[in-house]
């Protein structure tokens, strides 16, 4: 398993994590197996947005006794009524919810505090100008939550909060489907077969800029939706007409910039099986440019998708990463710190780029790389 840090929480969390949605409807034994076989594969990280009381319960019991060793993302504003599971801004609701998950997951506290589903403007401004961000705030205070995180779908919002230096982790929808999609409150629309009837170019600009302000920011990505609820994964399905397989969707999420770590909800120890076959896959198994390259309505043209299919270059330079820390760069302004801290690290920087334009003939999207390093150079001095 490969381990990466959360943004600035410090927290240490499998690339792969669970979303508990398949663990719905099972027994206790069943969650416990489950549970076994994940963290035997070395999963240390779970998303918990259902109030369920059975699935609180179960997955509680499932960690008895190594809750130390794992991190619990638990969600803010979820409230069991009647039988299923309703979002909530009521403050009364919110904190009677919050005290009996901390009940049912035999914990004093989580690890990540989720302020649950804000996607409206005017939802944002509710949460973050009244009483559940201070809520928020108080147990962190207190001891009950280490570190604050809001879930959306929307790149605009998302990005308001972000803004605001409240929030240190992101829960949000990742996968090449949706990153073609502008920003929006109808999380329908993400997958409507209507929002992909006509040509699309490129990842969306608010997208983009929201993944390189977490990078920058150091608030932590953890990708929800990287299988676009299972479309990407079926050719019938799939807008682009083609299916990916699951190391595929992963790769394409955990090369965002920001993004530390998927959440994938699995049904069956064999799901989870495939989602942890990301971690011993081959590049080519990993090459999720071969399922996005070529298509007539669907183009990436230009633009670098970091797939690494540039790879090897003759002077050595890592030139995925160096345009990633060079669109950081781009984005901010100015170098910030860390980036610029990050590109000196590197073994090989964009001066050293003789070019041979090698790495042209291999890239799938037709980015001009030698062009690309010129300007890193420029910019970064070396």
């Amino acid at each position: 398993m490969e381990y990466r840090i959360l943004g600035r929480t410090g927290l240490r969390v499998s690339a792969v994590a669970l979303g508990c949605e398949g663990f719905i409807h099972k027994t206790p034994e069943e969650v416990c197996a489950d549970f076994d076989f994940a963290i035997g594969h070395g999963v240390n990280f779970i998303d918990i947005y259902s109030p369920n009381p059975e699935l609180r319960t179960n997955i509680g019991a499932a960690l008895e006794g190594r809750r130390g060793d794992f991190v619990i993302q638990g969600h803010l504003c979820t409230t069991w009524e009647n039988g299923q599971y309703l979002r909530t801004r009521d403050p009364e609701k919110t904190l009677a919810s919050f005290d009996l998950q901390l009940q049912q997951l035999r914990t004093d506290c989580l690890d990540i505090g989720m302020i649950h589903y804000v996607d409206a403007e005017a939802d944002f401004h509710r949460v973050f100008g009244g009483e559940i961000i201070r809520i928020a705030q108080r147990l962190r205070e207190e001891g009950r939550i280490r570190h604050i995180g809001i879930s959306s779908h929307n790149p605009a919002v998302a990005r308001m909060a972000v803004e605001t230096g409240l929030v240190d982790v992101l829960m949000f929808s990742v996968n090449p489907c949706y990153d073609l999609q502008p920003a929006g409150d109808d999380v329908e629309a993400l997958w409507a077969e209507e929002s992909y009837a006509g040509a699309l170019r490129n990842i969306d600009p608010d997208r983009e800029r929201l993944y390189e302000l977490c990078e920058r920011t150091g608030v932590g990505i953890d990708a929800m939706k990287v299988y676009g609820g299972g479309d990407l994964l079926n050719a019938e399905n799939s807008p682009f007409g083609k299916a990916m397989t699951p190391v595929q969707c992963i790769e394409y999420a955990l090369t965002r910039p920001g993004v530390a770590s998927v959440m994938v909800g699995c049904r069956t120890q064999d799901e989870i099986r495939a989602a942890l076959d990301w971690c011993g896959a081959s590049p080519a198994e990993r090459d999720y440019a071969s399922a996005m390259a070529g298509m007539e309505r669907f183009t990436w043209e230009g633009h670098c998708m970091y797939c690494g299919h540039c790879a090897p270059c003759s002077a050595g330079i890592d030139i995925a990463t160096v345009h990633k820390f060079h669109n950081l760069a781009v984005a901010q302004g100015e170098i910030p710190e860390t980036v610029r801290e990050h590109y000196a690290a590197l073994t090989h920087h964009a001066s050293e780029c003789i070019g041979c334009g090698a790495c042209e003939t291999r890239c799938p999207f037709g980015v001009e790389i030698v062009a690309s390093m010129r300007r890193a150079a420029e910019r970064f001095g070396y």
